[in-house]
């Protein structure tokens, strides 16, 4: 499994392999940044968080995505996708059926912005059986193999059982998909039924750590350090 670190400050991005970086961190740089291989999220969680929704167009993102595509390697640039939490439903009141369709209409949008970058559909939902209806959804958008996200896990860290229910649903339904785990902290890396199912993760919980520690919570060497637990870390086996 790849793991990508959750970096604030893009300067300090090239101090750890892999970076996962906001574009709400990005957008109003005057120029480029160090980094290795990254991915570039969407910053879709704090922007519905706050504003129940989208307040721009996909082509606003769409072309943040081509003025970065050159900037070390970006693999992949994380559609703009609507969680499914109960908290997320209430802030916008809507249901999980319409969030997942509202993901496929800015995955749909932003793929016919031409980025020339990789963009990482996400599986959303809540309850395990919600990911395979958001699969059919999706359909042939989903090719054989596809690298795709899982959203709506990131608050489900203190019940990994819960993560491991989504995730053996998701494989069952379509073992080809290489699914890529957002916020998956180090308890829930830490399963085998996880961390061998997953392609890729990724998590900022070094800087809340950091910060709870009286230590710096944008101290990139506080990032290094975690990036070097997880690759270190021991892998429980699945329980029976």
């Amino acid at each position: 499994m790849k793991f990508f670190v959750g970096m604030h400050i893009p300067a300090h991005a090239d101090k750890v392999e892999n970076a996962f970086i906001s574009v709400n961190r990005i957008r109003n740089r005057k120029g480029s940044f160090p980094v290795k291989n990254w991915i570039m999220d969407s910053g879709a969680f704090t922007t519905i968080a706050k504003h129940g929704g989208y307040i721009e167009p996909v082509s606003v993102y769409a072309k943040q995505i081509k003025r970065w595509k050159n900037n070390g390697n970006l693999l992949a640039a994380v559609a703009q996708d609507y969680m499914c939490e109960p908290h997320m439903l209430a802030k916008t009141g809507m249901t999980v059926d319409q969030h997942q369709k509202l993901t496929i209409e800015r995955y749909d949008a932003l793929i016919a912005e031409n980025t020339g970058v990789y963009i990482m559909p996400v599986l959303q939902g809540y309850d395990p059986q919600d990911y395979v209806n958001h699969i059919n959804m999706y359909g042939k958008r989903l090719a054989y193999g596809s690298y795709v996200g899982v959203g709506s896990v990131c608050k489900r860290n203190s019940d990994p059982q819960s993560i491991v229910a989504v995730i053996k649903t998701i494989k069952q339904c379509r073992p080809d998909l290489r699914l890529h785990g957002f916020g998956v902290k180090t308890t829930s890396l830490a399963l085998s039924e996880i961390r061998d199912e997953l392609e890729s993760a990724d998590s900022m919980a070094w800087s809340f750590s950091a910060r709870m520690e009286g230590k710096g919570s944008n101290d990139w060497r506080n990032a290094v350090k975690f990036e070097k637990k997880i690759k270190m870390q021991p892998v429980q086996m699945a329980l029976l």
